[in-house]
């Protein structure tokens, strides 16, 4: 399976389907089923200060270091000011949970579904757990 590795809370947002899309860097032509997994870094400063944000989600559902959900990842969107506009208008919450940027790229997931944890170590980029 392939999985993608995002630091909390945001692993948990897109699990409780409030985040849908993740926003990266990096472009990726990978399409089809991907795992999330709930990186083990603790939530970092900078984004427990921001209070838009925590009112998202609670501590306690944080799962760090576990693959918490599976999704379809449908499309990789390079971010032009118009659709920032638009993402912003369309779902606050889910443009609040992401990092909106021209040259940055939007991950679109779909078909979210929370799955039991599997407890494993993460790893940068898309990778393979079997």
């Amino acid at each position: 399976m392939k999985v993608l590795t995002i630091k909390e809370p945001f692993a948990t947002l897109i699990k409780n389907k409030i985040k849908y899309i993740e926003t990266r860097s990096w472009k990726t032509n990978y399409r089809g089923e991907l795992y999330i997994q709930a990186g083990v870094a603790k939530v970092r400063k900078d984004v427990r200060e921001r209070k838009e944000l925590s009112k998202l989600y609670k501590e306690d559902d944080l799962q760090f270091g576990y693959i918490i959900c599976k999704c379809n990842l449908v499309d990789c969107i390079y971010m032009t000011e118009e659709f920032i506009k638009q993402e912003k208008e369309k779902n606050i919450d889910n443009f609040i949970a992401g990092h909106y940027e021209v040259g940055r790229y939007a991950w679109v997931l779909e078909d979210i579904e929370s799955i039991t944890p599997i407890k494993v170590k993460g790893q940068l980029g898309i990778w393979n757990y079997k």
